[in-house]
């Protein structure tokens, strides 16, 4: 293709409609027509990234393989596209304001007065359409976080105006809305919308098509209706009702000519319609799955949102193995020596999460022990891992006080600790191994007859690491570390070989599981898991 089109998704009435996964299903449904299809995010916000979020504001941070804290829209882009997104898939408020005032400090514009247009306007314009100029894509997908109408979305909705008159039809607006169902009238009512779009107008958009949340059919009048007052074609007003899961939503849109409706707009051929037999394959699997395993998170953050991405790759990697995920939240603040059994009852295995912070560790260290001490099948994903390498030291090696660097600053068996190079720098965002980093597995190993490969790149979010002054002991005493950065010869993985499947990474495998390429180490817990 010539030229790059770009869709905008925006959305209405409520946050959290599901702007994402329109976006992700959009994205699918291109891409199995065999465009190359991109998906970026803005968000309002001033942060400069989520990274310094609290996962209960905004759910779990996602990481990219060029190590960026990004929004968790971008698992969802991933996970449904089967992409790899970068730092420039995520673009926030707080970055945008930041490089504009770094080159008026510069001198770039040369004196000029800085304003909202045509300064930041022209940033945001010029970050939707880097991707497409960079790599060619032929569509790019801008999601735009947020609800029409919030202060902080106007210089975006500005930004997507000038868009759409400067490319014409190489650019469209879809539109998110609600409508909600009133039980005490027994009706839907569609003036949310009309109101919605209204103010979408009046910014200067008019919407090419709108998709409209609901958890009841529409009928064909209602559909009529917001079509004539919203000045959007019959065709083109979009039923988006709640499914059972997230992944059948792309059929659902290319069931009501989503994909077929955009390549009309955009002026391109419509050809034929794909048959998605692998994504078919997945739902059909899923579908089937009436057993299920019982997966126990230990965390602290009781929060859908906050683990997201373990969620979605337990998800996947159950339904490859034809099984049904049932994921307990298991509140690791609650959990003590005398309750630990209790509360892990009729668990198949259990994943100890990720976090930063004192908060809930000696629940992780509580579970890690039962786990080890009962041939539980156990996953430490990153401070998991950690605990479950503290845990070890504590009660094997016999270091009662242990700890992490993080947690007790005065701890004598720094057993987890801060990297020299990491020390002195101050900055929160600063300080961390973040993206892809490379690692040689052990061929001894569970987690290499998982891979079947010596070689792995996986994603890092994190600040501490394993302490090497221990290693050796650690390996006399059964837990062997298994997978070695080659660079900085950092510990990645530890297992305990004799047992079922007691493994922890340093780094996040979760971000990589995608919806046709489940993640190994996921697969084979799993497994693990169903065989107890």
């Amino acid at each position: 293709m010539a030229e790059t089109k770009y869709i905008f998704v925006t959305g209405g009435v409520a946050s959290s409609l599901g702007k994402g996964i329109i976006s992700s299903s959009i994205g699918k449904l291109l891409q199995a027509r065999g465009y190359n299809v991109t998906i970026q995010k803005f968000d309002p916000y001033i942060n400069i990234d989520p990274g310094t979020l609290n996962p209960y504001e905004h759910g779990e941070c996602y990481v990219t393989v060029d190590g960026h804290e990004a929004d968790l829209d971008l698992g969802h882009y991933e996970r449904f596209l089967g992409i790899q997104t970068t730092k420039a898939n995520n673009i926030t408020t707080g970055r945008i304001y930041k490089s504009v005032i770094d080159k008026e400090r510069r001198g770039d514009y040369l004196g000029k007065t800085i304003q909202i247009i045509p300064h930041i306007t022209d940033e945001i314009k010029r970050n939707v359409k880097l991707l497409g100029n960079k790599y060619k894509f032929d569509f790019v997908i801008t999601e735009i976080g947020g609800t029409v109408g919030d202060i902080e979305s106007l210089p975006y909705l500005e930004s997507i105006r000038q868009l759409k008159w400067e490319l014409g039809r190489n650019a469209l607006c879809v539109h998110l809305t609600y409508v909600p169902y009133l039980a005490a009238a027994g009706e839907l009512k569609t003036k949310p919308t009309q109101h919605s779009v209204k103010e979408l107008q009046s910014v200067g958009i008019q919407p090419d098509i709108l998709v409209l949340r609901t958890e009841h059919e529409l009928s064909t009048s209602l559909k009529k209706k917001v079509a004539l007052f919203c000045n959007v074609d019959e065709s083109a007003v979009i039923e988006s009702r709640d499914m059972p899961s997230i992944y059948e939503v792309p059929l659902r849109m290319q069931a009501q000519r989503l994909d077929s409706i955009i390549l009309e707009k955009v002026g391109l051929p419509v050809g034929e319609t794909p048959t998605l037999g692998p994504w078919k394959d997945f739902l059909n699997r899923r579908n089937n799955a009436t057993e299920a395993v019982h997966i126990g998170l230990v965390g602290k953050y009781d929060l859908q949102d906050a683990y997201k991405s373990i969620r979605e790759a337990l998800s996947h990697a159950a339904t490859y193995n034809d099984r049904r995920a049932d994921i307990h939240f298991i509140n690791s603040e609650k959990l003590t020596d005398e309750n630990v059994a209790e509360a892990l009852k009729g668990m198949d295995g259990i994943i100890i999460c990720p976090g930063f912070g004192q908060r809930g560790i000696e629940g992780k260290f509580v579970a890690a022990k039962y786990a080890r001490t009962h041939n539980l099948p156990a996953f430490g994903i990153c401070l998991g891992m950690q605990c479950m390498a503290i845990e070890f030291a504590r009660n094997v090696l016999g270091y009662a006080d242990a700890n992490s660097r993080e947690m007790d600053e005065k701890t004598p068996h720094n057993v987890i600790d801060i990297m020299e190079e990491q020390k002195s720098i101050t900055n929160m965002g600063g300080t961390m191994r973040l993206g892809a980093y490379e690692c040689v597995l052990d061929q001894n190993s569970k987690t290499f007859e998982a891979y079947g490969q010596v070689h792995i790149q996986e994603r890092h979010r994190h600040r501490y690491e394993f302490n090497n002054a221990y290693k050796a002991e650690y390996e006399k005493a059964g837990m062997r570390c298994v997978g070695i950065n080659p660079e900085s010869d950092l510990v990645e993985i530890v297992e305990i070989t004799g047992l079922k499947w007691y493994i922890g990474t340093q780094f996040h495998p979760e971000y990589s599981s995608t919806v046709l390429k489940p993640h190994p180490l996921f697969m084979s817990f799993v497994k693990a898991a169903i065989e107890k």
